[in-house]
């Protein structure tokens, strides 16, 4: 059997105000056809299919009719589950007709989905609390799928009953799954779990999170899951929320999201996972590089020219430009490098410390002198350096209009 394995699409996301919607809809079609030409007999999306809970309707559009494309008109199952910037109701709002095309949304963990059965042949066998099993049209082998959407403090409550502290929150989840595994999961068919939850190995380092996540389960200060707390009958787990594609151990894989989201995924490859599992085997995991999307890169410049320089070469980017120079940048500086380049996401300015600051300190105020001298020391005293004529011409601009 195979599985693709997806998360973290954080459709109508923008980077600051550069859109990437023409972005994710390339990468949803790359998705699809990879999907296609690998055959794969299902498709896992472990959470964050949105970025807010009201995303925009292009958005809500996109994700229907991507993953109405990826069921195959209803011969793959495709299961979808809430990350922790979904709203889980908004999540399942559409179950009943999305499940007429194959497609199942999980949106709280204990979810129960409702039994359906399409004319392709694709089936829920079974359905409780967290759980599926699938007969596939095209696969004679069922898939068992254990399903734990993303859960705050409430909807863990629900799911596992009372939790005190972190190592109990810890085993009344391992204790959850491994009742699920030992009713539904043996060798005779595929087990897998999707999840969205921080997973790390005991002991083990801890990988960052994006710049715009926090630790998806903190519960009395719960950080992680643990690999060990998968059931040793789940061949693989498909796993969302982190966004550089690893595997912590266990089989338990995060496929990482289609594309960069922050700067703090600089140049980084981005992939989806094709899992290939046999009954009672564990899964051999490939990685398939996506090639959509803008790179999101970070460069340290000595000086315009310099950062002119490079802009030029890298024009299909998006840029975070850190520009150290001697003096601030002057208008027609920034209208510059502007213009040489359409995708600078940030421009970083890193003024040298001319030691003017330090000689100013300590002298004293002389009330005696103009505005125009007083304001000059003191750019000098907070800025470390002489202000130029535009900053020199805008503080004479406003010194006027306050005293009219």
């Amino acid at each position: 059997m195979k599985i693709l394995h997806t998360s973290d699409w954080h459709l109508g996301k923008r980077l600051d105000d550069f859109p990437r919607f023409e972005e994710q809809q390339a990468v949803m079609n790359e998705i699809c056809k990879i999907a296609g030409n690998e055959n794969v007999d299902a498709v896992l999306v472990a959470g964050d299919l949105f970025d807010t809970f009201n995303p925009p309707t292009e958005a809500v559009d996109l994700l229907y009719k991507t993953l109405k494309k990826l069921t195959n008109n209803g011969k793959r199952p495709v299961i979808a589950i809430a990350g922790n910037h979904d709203s889980p109701d908004r999540i399942e709002a559409p179950d009943p007709l999305a499940r007429e095309c194959g497609i199942i949304f999980a949106g709280y963990p204990a979810t129960v989905v409702p039994a359906f059965e399409l004319e392709t042949g694709l089936k829920i066998l079974q359905s409780e609390e967290g759980f599926i099993e699938i007969n596939l049209p095209e696969n004679p082998i069922p898939l068992r799928v254990l399903l734990t959407p993303y859960a705050n403090a409430l909807r863990l409550k629900a799911f596992l009953g009372e939790e005190n502290s972190e190592e109990e929150m810890r085993n009344l989840l391992q204790q959850k799954w491994g009742e699920l595994a030992a009713k539904h999961c043996n060798d005779n068919g595929v087990n897998v779990l999707v999840s969205h939850l921080f997973v790390v190995e005991e002991g083990g380092e801890m990988p960052e999170e994006p710049d715009d996540e926090k630790p998806v389960l903190h519960v009395g200060g719960v950080q992680a899951v643990y690999t060990k707390n998968i059931p040793e009958s789940i061949q693989f787990t498909a796993l969302g929320h982190l966004h550089r594609m690893h595997s912590p151990g266990r089989n338990a894989w995060y496929c990482g999201s289609p594309l960069s989201y922050s700067f703090a995924e600089a140049g980084q490859q981005k992939y989806i996972l094709v899992a290939e599992i046999e009954p009672g085997q564990q899964a051999k995991v490939t990685p398939v590089e996506l090639k959509s999307g803008k790179k999101l890169l970070r460069f340290r410049a000595e000086g315009v020219e310099a950062a002119l320089e490079w802009l030029q070469q890298k024009q299909d980017c998006l840029v975070e430009l850190t520009l150290a120079t001697d003096n601030f940048l002057t208008a027609a500086e920034r209208k510059q490098l502007n213009a040489a380049h359409n995708g600078i996401v940030a421009l970083i300015p890193e003024v040298k410390n001319t030691g003017l600051g330090e000689t100013l300190s300590r002298k004293k105020i002389n009330p005696g002198k103009s505005m125009d001298a007083l304001f000059r020391e003191y750019f000098q005293f907070a800025k470390s350096q002489e202000p130029n004529d535009e900053i020199i011409q805008l503080f004479t601009e406003i010194l006027a209009e306050e005293e009219k």
